[in-house]
């Protein structure tokens, strides 16, 4: 809300920000409140057609977020490493453009997840080790031969977690190289700072993820499958909005100008009324 009403804020990159709040607040609203639901309840049970939903949802946000993590990071690269033809490579019909193919790649990744998942037969008996309805954990309960399944869960995790990481790693790699030829001390401080948000959102989110996902499937790691969830799921969703604006000035003055607005507009409106 704060980029789209605040004119200082409306450029690409706050248009990926503004992309990455709306995907955290729907990925954390799949699991979180059925958690505390389950939670507070003695019966924790789920039907077979919520279990599929919360699987099918919660893929599409996660994938559209890794990729997204890394369409920010090549903004990063062009705005430090090409400043003069930024407005120009980073357009926006190129940012709107971007954000559609996040979203398509997104339900299109996720479909070829849980179609083939779906497919699967289920033995007895139906109990999910875990507080949230995820592929291997669902797939743990089939029968019979699952390594087809596997194989598309690997390919899927190659394409929208290890190919979006190097991408981002071999952008920084870039960005690094170029900070080190700015002379100024306090220039340098500067586009760290931009680019240490970024860098800690995509630890958090694609270190756990890479962690459940990319790892040979093994009863014993059910209880770190939980934890890893609880980083990827409920804490960068939760540390994203803190870390893009309390870290951020350009934030922090855009929210004191809406308070003092509104401060404005509510003394002027009593002074219209006939208070003093």
């Amino acid at each position: 809300m704060v980029s789209i009403t605040d004119s200082s804020l409306q450029t690409p990159m706050y248009f990926f920000i503004t992309n990455l709040s709306f995907l955290d607040i729907c990925y954390s609203t799949t699991a979180v409140p059925r958690m505390l639901k389950d939670n507070l309840s003695v019966k924790k049970t789920i039907s077979y057609a919520e279990c599929v939903a919360q699987i099918y949802v919660g893929l599409f946000l996660g994938q559209s977020e890794c990729i997204l993590l890394a369409v920010m990071a090549y903004d990063r690269y062009i705005a430090i490493c090409y400043p003069l033809h930024y407005t120009v490579i980073i357009s926006r019909s190129v940012c709107i453009k971007a954000a559609a193919c996040t979203w398509i790649c997104g339900i299109l990744l996720s479909t070829s997840l849980v179609v083939p998942t779906c497919n699967v037969g289920f033995c007895s008996p139906n109990e999910i080790n875990h507080f949230v309805c995820e592929v291997p954990e669902v797939l743990a309960l089939g029968c019979g031969n699952t390594a087809i399944v596997e194989f598309v869960i690997f390919a899927v995790g190659v394409i929208v977690l290890m190919i979006p990481i190097t991408f981002i790693i071999l952008s920084y790699i870039r960005i690094i190289l170029a900070i080190l030829k700015i002379t100024s001390f306090v220039g340098r401080l500067k586009v760290f700072s931009t680019c240490g948000s970024h860098i800690l959102v995509v630890t958090l989110f694609y270190g756990s993820a890479i962690a459940t996902y990319m790892k040979p499937r093994s009863k014993s790691s059910t209880n770190v499958d939980k934890i890893l969830a609880v980083f990827y799921g409920i804490v960068t969703p939760l540390f994203n909005p803190l870390i893009y604006t309390l870290r951020n000035e350009e934030v922090k003055t855009a929210l004191k100008k809406i308070r003092i607005g509104k401060i404005l507009s509510i003394h002027l409106r009593y002074r219209k009324i006939g208070f003093r």
